[in-house]
């Protein structure tokens, strides 16, 4: 891959390794009743006279609420390895796996009174293992306290935490569908370990999707500095409301080159509300078959009208999944989603996911030199 090519760094920051080394990443409203009842400040004069061209606004007051709403996270996982069979060979043991423990460091955001926290799913489980354990230290001299995990998500890359905690401070939800380009924004987090570090940026961009960042959903763009560690960590708004949880970065480096990504708030509550009642999130699949992107010939590509540089292409790997007996088969090339072009296999867990569970959608398919339609069942993802 050339140097010109940029990489996406979920924000993880894994302990023991050297401050610069990055995890590779990787991504409706409901009540706001989990937010809690912390007031919202009124807008601070500085920011009323940055916008009359006056300076730029002081937003000290909300980031010292909003560093009391904020939340370490430790994650540490039991990590299954292969053994080397030549040491095995030379100096016993006999096993061919053992296992090791990891920890993974991040941010995450207190949103009710009584203890529950949102965090990423990617900083609980950012190692691949089997989380053992989860602590979370808060502001005011709450620390190592130990969390349980309502439920994780990995499809939006969210995660519910619950600590045994009373009076907590909040921020109240921000409406992410209003966020303005260029409004000033603060990002809260931990990063390297810099517990409650406040970072200051606007926002660049709304709407971030697609292949670059590899997410669920349309993600805020901010160049606020956010770096490994901050996954999980508030992005709040100069009302002191949260419009984001901060998630990954878009970095030749791995440190903070002004490209950060947020989730927007008002899917990060709809997600909560569902790990909250039902500790997952049901999402839309097709069951039984892989998918995968195959790069496309120029001139099989013109014979046959494809205009993109590579296709999806499907390979079943049940006889009798749905999609099987719908007549999928391996190797059909998948043209559309329910009339909507799939170039990539992005864009079709982007309109998978969103698919109604239990009804069908239709794929049309390139086999050979025939286009054909195939209607689907659209299964859930927690079954």
């Amino acid at each position: 891959m050339s140097k010109r090519h940029y990489f996406v760094y979920s924000l993880l920051l894994v302990a023991g390794l050297a401050a610069g080394f990055v995890i590779s990443g990787r991504l409706g409203q409901t009540s706001a009743t989990f937010a809690g009842s912390q007031a919202t400040p009124s807008t601070p004069r500085a920011a009323t006279a940055a916008a009359a061209g006056q300076g730029l606004p002081d937003l000290s007051a909300i980031a010292e609420l909003a560093v009391q709403a904020s939340a370490n996270i430790s994650s540490t996982q039991i990590i299954q390895q292969r053994n080397d069979p030549f040491m095995d060979f030379f100096f016993g043991g006999g096993r061919q796996y053992s296992e090791r423990e990891a920890q993974s460091l991040g941010s995450g955001v207190v949103v009710s009174e009584d203890g529950y926290i949102l965090t990423n799913a990617h900083v609980l489980i950012g190692n691949g293992g089997t989380i053992r354990d989860v602590r979370v230290s808060l502001p005011a001299g709450r620390s190592d306290l130990a969390a349980k995990i309502v439920g994780l998500d990995e499809v939006s890359d969210l995660a519910l935490l619950k600590v045994d905690a009373k009076g907590l401070p909040t921020l109240k939800w921000g409406d992410s569908d209003k966020v303005r380009i260029a409004e000033w924004v603060l990002a809260i987090g931990n990063p390297f370990e810099f517990n409650q570090t406040v970072t200051l940026g606007i926002v660049s961009a709304k709407g971030r999707t697609g292949a670059q960042i590899g997410a669920y959903g349309q993600m805020i763009q901010t160049d606020a500095a956010i770096n490994p560690g901050n996954s999980g960590g508030a992005l709040v708004n100069s009302r002191g409301e949260l419009i984001g949880i901060n998630s990954m970065i878009y970095s030749r480096g791995g440190g903070s080159e002004g490209l950060g990504f947020a989730i927007p708030a008002n899917l990060a509550q709809r997600i909560m509300k569902e790990l909250r009642e039902n500790g997952a999130v049901a999402w839309g699949t097709i069951a039984g078959v892989q998918f995968e992107d195959v790069g496309v010939n120029r001139e099989r590509a013109r014979e046959f009208g494809i205009t993109t540089p590579s296709v999806v292409v499907a390979y079943p790997t049940s006889a009798t999944s749905g999609a099987a007996r719908a007549g999928l088969r391996r190797g059909d090339v998948l043209l559309s989603f329910d009339g909507k072009p799939v170039a990539t296999v992005n864009d079709l867990l982007q309109l998978m996911w969103d698919a109604k569970i239990g009804g069908t959608a239709t794929l049309e398919i390139l086999r050979g030199s025939s286009r054909l339609k195939i209607a689907v069942p659209i299964t859930s993802t927690t079954k």
